[in-house]
């Protein structure tokens, strides 16, 4: 499942992360500060460029089911996701929906749009209660103007993020459910994109249907298989993953 470009801003005023009526208030500066020294990304910054993400950027939390940015609104921020999962989705006017990529706690997203200056091209939806940082635009293109580190971050996540939509599509045209679902885990714990995630990850089997394109009930019956294969070990609204190697190799001789 990818993750990579945006998400769809639902209508135009949902675009900013400040504006969804259902959002839940500002972290304050000493939070926001330590949130991002948990990034990778901003610990390899100079001192100056740190300081404009912190004067510029903000982290907000969100309920389940709250739109983060909305489809064709415009890309005004760069987004990080610290804690939480959000899914990038897209339903069309006859009620179908695709859902591109799921995004843990960890994953930063949205790069490509706020490159280009242009709307996002998929809604951001919080399958879980979240908290969502953003980095304006203006910003996001002032530290590609001045960081080297920064743009090998970027340049290395859009990379991986490519590899991750190349899948995507591989997975869902040859694969059956129970492998599309072990593909599907197992992105959800690719340490490139999502550093944070460890081994274990605090999701319910309704999310991954929603992640997979699959009924719950479809969900549980491959969640099954790939426990009595021992790969994953299933909890209530968790999933530890026991062999990780094994997930992400399950299925692919069906390619």
């Amino acid at each position: 499942m990818p993750a990579g470009g945006d998400a769809p801003d639902g209508p135009a005023q949902a675009a900013d992360p400040d504006s969804s009526s259902r959002a839940g208030g500002r972290v304050d500066a000493p939070t926001l500060a330590a949130l991002f020294e948990r990034c990778s990304w901003f610990r390899t910054l100079e001192p100056a460029h740190r300081a404009w993400v912190l004067a510029d950027s903000h982290a907000q939390r969100y309920p389940a089911g709250a739109t983060v940015a909305a489809r064709e609104a415009p890309s005004a921020y760069w987004l990080g996701v610290s804690s939480g999962l959000v899914k990038l989705a897209i339903v069309n006017a006859s009620g179908r929906g695709c859902t591109f990529s799921g995004v843990p706690h960890g994953g930063w997203f949205g790069e490509g749009s706020v490159i280009k200056r242009e709307p996002r091209k998929y809604d951001v939806i919080a399958l879980q209660p979240s908290l969502v940082m953003a980095v304006p635009a203006d910003t996001f293109h002032r530290l590609m103007d001045s960081s080297l580190p920064f743009n090998r971050f970027v340049i290395h996540q859009l990379n991986n993020r490519m590899g991750e939509f190349i899948a995507l599509i591989q997975n869902s045209r040859l694969l059956d459910i129970d492998a599309r679902v072990a593909q599907s885990l197992a992105q959800l714990f690719n340490p490139d994109l999502y550093p944070e995630t460890g081994l274990a990850l605090e999701i319910s089997q309704e999310e991954i249907g929603m992640l997979a394109g699959a009924s719950r009930q479809r969900i549980n019956q491959a969640l099954q298989t790939l426990e009595r294969l021992g790969l994953v070990t299933l909890s209530y609204n968790r999933i530890d993953v026991r062999n990780l190697a094994g997930l992400r190799a399950f299925g692919r001789d069906q390619i």
